[in-house]
């Protein structure tokens, strides 16, 4: 069986270490540990592992956050992955810092990045690990402080809140989802 994970963000160094990157941050994690490369390819850069009998590719679209639902119905189509086994890994303006929420479908909550899966993929039946990174801006500010690099509190956080994303990626793709869901959720 195989699995599509999609982690969102941005590519480019300007980018790197932003709150909108931690999906990116999730699926380099998972490819570090189970030592696997990103390889540079069609919209996006492109990872393997198999864990448990299951293969995982790894995702990282390259079309920017408003455009990933370019990159990942280009992959969904190419590596025949049927769409309840993706899983979209996101930033969260409407959780508290670290907070993460699994769910198995579900609206955009006004992510660009899901809108644009949703609109390229036919819907919102697909899964998603929403991660939070807080709403601690001025009104108007909302766009510097996603594209905001980390704090220094939230760096020292972010290593367990990722390898706890990463678990759930894991779960995601070798448990029934309501029981990733208890785990991720719980």
């Amino acid at each position: 069986m195989k699995y599509l994970i999609a982690g969102l963000g941005n590519m480019g160094a300007d980018y790197d270490n932003t709150r909108h990157n931690v999906g990116f941050e999730v699926v380099d994690l998972l490819a570090k540990e189970f030592d696997t490369t990103f390889k540079n390819d069609t919209l996006g850069d492109i990872a393997e592992f198999r864990h448990k009998g299951r293969t995982f590719i790894l995702l990282k679209p390259s079309t920017y956050m408003n455009l990933s639902g370019k990159a990942v119905r280009y992959w969904l189509q190419k590596q025949n992955i049927p769409k309840e086994n993706l899983l979209v890994v996101l930033d969260d303006l409407n959780l508290p810092f670290g907070k993460m929420r699994l769910r198995a479908k579900g609206s955009d909550g006004g992510h660009n990045g899901l809108k644009s899966i949703d609109q390229l993929t036919g819907g919102n039946n697909y899964a998603r690990l929403r991660i939070g990174i807080g709403d601690e801006f001025h009104k108007g500010q909302q766009v510097n402080y996603v594209l905001g690099e980390w704090s220094k509190e939230e760096q020292e956080s972010l290593p367990d809140i990722l390898k706890k994303a990463a678990e759930g990626v894991k779960a995601f793709g070798t448990l029934a989802i309501n029981f990733a869901m208890n785990q991720v959720n719980g």
